[in-house]
Parts: C-alpha cells; structure tokens; sequence
C-alpha cells in the first residue's frame, strides 16, 4: 500500500509543480493594450490605425513606429497628441496614459507632422 501512496504523492507533487510552473508564466506575459493611431492636418493615413502594443513602451517608440511606417524624412517633424487635446512627454509610458485616458479599451492617439494643440 505504500507503494500506492507514494504514486500519489508523486502525482499530487507534480500538479502543484505544474501550477507554480503555470503561474510564474503569467508574471512573464506582457500585458497589450490596444492603441488606435489617426492622423490630423497634413499627416499621411496609416492602412491599419489599430495596433496591439506593449504597454511597458514609451511614446518616444509611438512617434518612431509612426515615422517610420509613414516613411517621414529625416528632416520632418512628428507631433503626438492624447485625445486631442495634449502632447505627452517622449518618456511618458503607455500603460500611465491608457489607465487615465483611454476609452472604449482602447488609447486614442492623433499624429501630424504640424503642431495642432497645446
């Protein structure tokens, strides 16, 4: 009987290891929220407006995604802008931004290659 209770103890070990195992898995997960990118003024219209991005990123990683995907020559300027309405700093992180201003799930940002507001 020993025998048996020794297989369960095996078993029972190795769904707690699983589990513990499970769990740092979801510390390591990077959390995504969605940002929505729309162009004001004279800004060139990105095909997808929508993007799942890490919210560990900073806004100076926004600003070079969006000048890269529509191909600003080095000389041009970028201006990003919260709902309309203020610029953040380049070193804003997007998770801070996103739990005080997005809405819908999701964290509406405006570009041009202008200053439009604030």
């Amino acid at each position: 009987m020993s025998s048996t209770t020794d297989v369960q103890e095996a078993q029972g070990s190795l769904q707690t290891l699983s589990l513990v195992e499970d769990n740092s898995d979801e510390k390591k997960k990077i959390h995504k929220i969605d940002i929505f990118l729309k162009p004001i003024a004279n800004a060139p219209i990105m095909k997808k407006q929508k993007w799942c991005v890490d919210s560990s990123k900073q806004i100076s990683w926004i600003l070079w995604f969006v000048a890269k995907y529509i191909k600003l020559e080095p000389q041009e300027k970028l201006f990003l802008y919260v709902n309309q309405t203020f610029a953040p700093a380049p070193d804003q992180n997007l998770k801070n931004l996103y739990d005080c201003y997005a809405t819908e799930g999701k964290l509406v940002l405006h570009y041009c290659k202008t200053q439009a507001w604030g």
